[in-house]
């Protein structure tokens, strides 16, 4: 769907790509700007309108057709963690299936995953909060996820502007799941065009089937190579710090987690491995779903004209056929709320072994299959930064402070 205003303008200017997101959505994004204005600096753009234009900084990556973009579920970019093995735990024999016994089935029945995550799949960010503490991960998952504070507002505003560089929004009204989900497999698609032709998307959202688990994410960014001895795509995850240094050894190693299983989305997808059967199941949607007239618009506008949810994931699929596994190396970049200034950057290669134990580690908790454990004692200092540390029994014997 494009600006009405973009065939008034010469053939030379590239067109604006738009994404749509939902009343929710933009009400918290717009919040998260506003918020920000009062503490950082001049710098910060101002609260978005339906049609807000991409800066003309980015114009010279922008030479396709208008995006329509839905922003998956942004709140699972939200969450500050990482997975530790205590050594306390023990593997997963057989990650590919969810219960291998009546007993470890009963137990699932009342597991955080059937409870808190049935019909919506785990959150990239739950994987990470996981590692972080599993022991915060519960209470949050009991008594409800801390307040939103300045720094997280500031980091939320920060992303919405480095979309904004690429992509403009465009408000879409959806009633439904089937609705909601064709939105994002839009989303999927316009965006990995986008890639593919000119080299650069933001805000990319991804499921997939991964250690016997559906799990959604939004990739910050991914950046084709600008050599032609390498096509395979860099994912790129941007963190805003409030004090000009890194971040400690356990915060990076949670970032670089998150890039990890972001990869290990992708690559699933580029495996052609998207079980529909299953998705169909597990969220409990309609193929045959007509979708609403707006997004029916959507997708012929797009190019990929589709009735029904089943019609757009065939499209979802065919696209995940031409996609390349990502690159190895992955970049994870600091950068300093204030003034939006590189403080670091971060490149490290994949470690599959290392992302399936940690994704399997989280796994035993969310699964059911163990009570959560404390974060390692060497690590107890997280919990001077913990909203639940004062009924946390791993402060009885300890000083946090």
């Amino acid at each position: 769907m494009t600006d009405p205003d973009a065939h008034a303008t010469s053939t030379n200017v590239p067109q604006i790509p738009i994404e749509i997101v939902t009343d929710e959505e933009m009400a918290f994004i717009e919040a998260a700007l506003a918020a920000t204005r009062s503490c950082l600096s001049s710098s910060v753009i101002p609260a978005t309108s339906s049609f807000t234009a991409a800066s003309s900084s980015s114009s010279n990556l922008l030479h396709r057709n208008a995006r329509s973009i839905d922003s998956i579920t942004r709140l699972s970019k939200r969450g500050f963690s990482t997975c530790t093995d205590t050594g306390s735990v023990r593997d997963i024999e057989d990650s590919g299936r969810l219960w291998s016994s009546p007993k470890k089935r009963i137990e699932a029945i009342e597991s955080p995953l059937h409870r808190f995550r049935r019909k919506k799949g785990l959150f990239v960010t739950d994987i990470t909060s996981t590692e972080w503490c599993e022991k915060q991960m519960k209470y949050s998952l009991d008594f409800g996820t801390p307040e939103i504070t300045k720094a997280m507002k500031a980091g939320s505003a920060r992303h919405a502007k480095l979309e904004e560089e690429v992509v403009k929004r465009v408000k879409v009204h959806v009633g439904t799941d089937e609705d909601i989900w064709a939105l994002k497999f839009i989303n999927f698609i316009v965006g990995v065009n986008q890639l593919m032709f000119e080299g650069l998307t933001r805000e990319l959202p991804l499921i997939g089937f991964v250690e016997g688990v559906w799990m959604v994410g939004i990739i910050d960014e991914i950046r084709m190579p600008e050599t032609e001895m390498n096509r395979y795509p860099i994912l790129v995850e941007t963190k805003t710090r409030t004090q000009a240094r890194i971040p400690a050894e356990p915060q990076q190693r949670n970032g670089r987690l998150q890039l990890m299983c972001y990869k290990s989305l992708w690559d699933s997808l580029a495996a052609n491995s998207f079980p529909s059967r299953k998705f169909y199941d597990f969220f409990a949607l309609n193929p045959h779903y007509i979708l609403s007239a707006e997004i029916r618009e959507n997708t012929a506008n797009s190019g990929f004209p589709a009735k029904t949810l089943d019609d757009l994931l065939k499209y979802f699929t065919n696209t995940c056929c031409m996609l390349p596994p990502a690159d190895n190396q992955l970049l994870l970049r600091y950068e300093l709320q204030e003034d939006y200034s590189l403080l670091a950057e971060d490149q490290f290669m994949y470690d599959s072994d290392f992302a399936k134990s940690q994704i399997q580690c989280c796994l035993e908790f969310w699964l059911g299959e163990r009570e959560a454990n404390y974060t390692p004692m060497e690590e107890r200092w997280k919990c001077r930064y913990c909203k639940f540390s004062s009924v946390c029994p791993a402060n009885a014997d300890n000083d946090c402070t």
